[in-house]
């Protein structure tokens, strides 16, 4: 099972000879991990749909509610367990009023995210050796469908934590058994408290199915690790649950049978639909890589990781969830680690075209986002800002010296990393800079327009102002998840939906109309005292009457 170790420094821990340039390619890299982190996580409301159930477990959270079994207002059953939740609040508890809620627990994203890319880089180390941990970062962090998720508040994010380090770990796993150990059975823990079964079924059935398919991994050592990495996962599995089963048995007990239940889906295809854009651009080079080492696949243990890392991910989500692009997350991880340990063998006309397409790509996404927003500004070319302004619902335009300073800073950056040196290497790393680029452009100049467009701040505001000073309560109608997170979030508004309640028997009703449904007429006994809709929407609005 021994890994094809090449440098001393890996057995005997002896620090390695310091090569021309490593310094300042690990301070690149920092820097551009901590630009490609931090851009984004605060400025902007709460976006639906990803991070409105959150933002209503977090402020529940805040206000008393249960933190073993975390339930926005617009659900009746658990749907994840609380771990992600948790570290959302302490963090929102830790900076507020410092921040607005939503900011600061939205950083803890931040920090996962920052111990996700350290330990993929780490993955790459083990695996292919020195230097190799960099490329792996750079192509893991240039995967366009990871970006946006990263920068979310939503639980996934600490899922795909959980999975790196238990990747990690079993890439450890020879070389230090007894550190492989606690960190496979933490990562399974994290998993497993961040979203459940499914996350966590990846790492555990990837352990389990490496002894049985392949003899490499057959030993005294692994099976240390299996044993120690149980034993280090038992806290993780058993003390939510037996805590959550002890004080809430019937929320727990409906969890678990959801989660058994699930998994009756047949998406594969759909995921490996997703891969074609969602893991550029990995997926070429990972694609190169099992051409490449087509006859070594079965015989050396890094490859068999890799490879059974992806099937078994990819066969537990395609029957666990549902069709969403979020729980690719983990098939990217053996995808990068792939890609970084081919991508030297790459022949110079492909990667040349690899560079080029990035070079293309994100100029393409620089160019037009830097022409959209001059002409938000300045009002030219007319056209263009007219429909800038309706898709955004702004009626003017706040020009803001610090958003595009920083803007302006990024892309010179840019333009100054694709005049350098060509190489494989410098491939992946202006993929990974090209992609930090389009983010921070549209995480500032273009964050005014795109929070306008995504947040419901001045609807919920709005219609807190109208508000009666007394009334019983209030029901809804028609009223989405959405917005019935968010109304609480901003507002400490709970309805009871009719949907629910089947009854109308309080002194205010809230009614969603949706474009294209018929709208509902209360009735001669109802007061129209406020109606309102988000102002780049033209498919929802909102109506609040009172009982006369």
């Amino acid at each position: 099972m021994a890994f094809e170790i090449d440098h001393d420094w890996q057995g005997n821990l002896a620090t390695p000879r310091a090569r021309i340039g490593e310094s300042a390619k690990n301070q690149l890299l920092i820097i551009l991990c901590a630009v490609w982190i931090c851009i984004g996580l605060v400025g902007h409301g709460p976006w639906k749909p990803s991070e409105s159930p959150t933002i209503s477990i977090v402020k529940t959270m805040l206000d008393g509610g249960s933190l073993l079994a975390p339930i926005a207002i617009s659900e009746t059953t658990l749907e994840n367990p609380p771990l992600y939740y948790l570290s959302a609040a302490g963090m929102a508890k830790l900076l507020t009023p410092a921040l607005p809620m939503h900011d600061a627990a939205r950083l803890v994203s931040g920090l996962w995210m920052a111990l996700t890319l350290l330990l993929a880089g780490m993955i790459g180390r083990e695996l292919w050796g020195l230097g190799v941990g960099r490329q792996t970062t750079f192509i893991f962090m240039s995967s366009l469908g990871l970006i946006v998720t990263a920068h979310l508040l939503t639980p996934e994010v600490s899922a795909l934590t959980g999975a790196t380090m238990g990747f990690y770990a079993l890439a450890l796993a020879k070389r230090r058994p007894f550190r492989a150990s606690v960190l496979l059975g933490t990562g399974i823990g994290i998993s497993f408290l961040s979203t459940g079964l499914a996350s966590a079924g990846i790492l555990l059935v990837t352990a389990l199915l490496l002894p049985i398919l392949f003899k490499p991994w057959r030993s005294w050592s692994y099976a240390i690790v299996l044993g120690l990495s149980a034993i280090a996962a038992t806290p993780w599995l058993a003390i939510w649950p037996a805590l959550c089963w002890h004080y809430m048995p019937g929320v727990f007990s409906a969890w678990w049978k959801i989660e058994i239940s699930s998994f009756n889906h047949l998406s594969h295809a759909y995921f490996l639909r997703t891969l074609a854009w969602y893991a550029w651009p990995a997926l070429p080079i990972a694609c190169w890589g099992l051409w490449r080492y087509r006859t070594k696949l079965l015989l050396k243990p890094k490859l068999q990781l890799i490879l059974t890392f992806f099937i078994a991910g990819l066969a537990i989500i395609g029957l666990g969830t549902t069709t969403s692009e979020v729980y690719a997350l983990p098939l990217l991880l053996p995808l990068a680690a792939l890609a970084s340990g081919s991508v030297e063998t790459l022949k110079r006309g492909a990667a040349g075209a690899l560079n080029w397409f990035g070079l293309i790509l994100f100029g393409i996404m620089g160019f037009l986002i830097w022409l959209g927003w001059i002409a938000f500004i300045s009002g030219w070319p007319a056209k263009l800002s007219e429909r800038m302004h309706i898709l955004s619902g702004l009626p003017h335009a706040h020009f803001n010296w610090a958003l595009f300073a920083i803007a302006l800073l990024v892309t010179l950056i840019w333009l100054v990393t694709i005049n350098a040196k060509r190489s494989n290497r410098a491939a992946v790393t202006e993929w990974a800079v090209g992609i930090t680029m389009a983010w921070s452009l549209l995480m500032t100049i273009w964050l005014p327009m795109v929070d306008s467009a995504k947040s419901y701040d001045s609807v919920m505001l709005s219609l807190k102002q109208a508000m009666p000073e007394h009334y019983a309560c209030i029901n809804s109608r028609n009223l989405g998840d959405t917005q019935q997170d968010l109304l609480y979030y901003y507002t400490d508004l709970r309805t009871q939906p009719l949907e629910i309640v089947q009854r109308l028997d309080c002194d205010l009703y809230l009614i969603q109309d949706e474009r294209g449904r018929e709208k509902i007429d209360p009735g001669h006994d109802w007061k129209l005292i406020w109606q309102g809709k988000r102002p780049a929407d033209r498919r929802e609005s909102f109506r609040l009457y009172q009982h006369i």
